[in-house]
């Protein structure tokens, strides 16, 4: 599913549904980041800045528990560190770990999060590029759809999807869902996840344009967050572009998308190198941003998820 090198784990908490997903990129990997929701929680998005004195990364992390979730960023930094992972400064090492969270605090246990030993649990649990998928990690306590409270929301997940690039190459992504708005398929419209999934004829983004509602006590508990990894090479300047253009897929399977009260972040992962022709600068561009409609269907379709 993601380019050779990767290796993607989970730690997951399914009684007090919390958890974290790690990704783990192939050395000499670099990274750009794309922030549009208007709640997020994030660690380490400011280093990716072009100019900036370091742009590689050693490790993405997506994790419940809300701000307290970024604990678990801490003990992926510390296991990295024990095996000699990280920025060189003399003889320390300092690794590169981006993170972001989601809000699944009203879910399962409302004192629960991913801590430092789920994130080192997660990195343990790293195998390959094609991890499992649905209320795992990440994705254990996520939800969608949460306008009309918990009871009338869907299951949300991760998920993951890849596409293949004309001549070679891979554009993968994985995203954790725990959308405000409902999640459909970018072909058809259809409802997957949310207050109407299943034919209840419900549809936020319509609701909020049309029905008197009541505000809702959830409202600030939403986030879809997206990784997306290239084996095209890039430099940091030009690879945020493809982060930018990755949340056309979040805008394509949910909607609303990008609201104030979500956390949207797309982070976006390619070898280090020069930045490519424009012809494919312009076909990773789409692919990813295809791959994270896909991978948010996913999200919703694996076991434990909406269908």
């Amino acid at each position: 599913m993601f380019p050779a090198g990767y290796r993607i784990g989970h730690s997951t908490d399914s009684v007090r549904r919390t958890g974290c997903t790690v990704i783990l990129p192939p050395a000499g990997t670099v990274g750009a980041v794309d922030v549009r929701g208007g709640a997020p929680g994030t660690r380490e998005t400011g280093i990716f800045t072009p100019g900036n004195l370091v742009s590689e990364i050693h490790a993405v992390v997506f994790s419940g528990g809300s701000a307290l979730g970024l604990a678990a960023t801490t003990g992926v930094s510390l296991w990295l560190r024990d095996r000699g992972v990280g920025y060189a400064i003399g003889a320390a090492r300092v690794p590169i770990v981006a993170g972001a969270v989601l809000f699944d605090l009203a879910v399962g246990d409302a004192g629960a999060f991913p801590d430092e030993a789920m994130g080192r649990a997660a990195c343990d649990a790293a195998r390959g590029p094609d991890p499992e998928s649905g209320a795992v990690g990440a994705g254990s306590g996520a939800m969608v759809g949460k306008i009309l409270g918990i009871e009338r929301a869907s299951r949300g997940g991760v998920g993951l999807a890849a596409q293949e690039l004309p001549g070679g190459g891979r554009v993968a992504a994985l995203a954790a869902v725990n959308a405000f708005g409902d999640v459909v398929d970018p072909a058809t419209g259809r409802v997957l996840a949310g207050p109407g999934a299943g034919g209840g004829g419900f549809a936020t983004e319509r609701a909020l344009r049309e029905d008197r509602l009541s505000e809702s006590p959830l409202a600030a508990a939403h986030t879809t967050l997206v990784c997306v990894a290239s084996s095209v090479p890039f430099d940091a300047g030009a690879l945020r572009r493809v982060a930018i253009e990755a949340h056309d897929g979040i805008a394509r399977a949910v909607r609303p998308a990008h609201t104030v009260v979500d956390g949207d972040v797309v982070f976006a992962l390619a070898p280090a190198g020069e930045a490519p022709d424009v012809l494919t600068r312009l076909r990773v561009g789409a692919a990813a941003a295809h791959a994270t409609a896909r991978a948010i269907v996913a999200a919703v379709s694996s076991p434990g998820g909406a269908r």
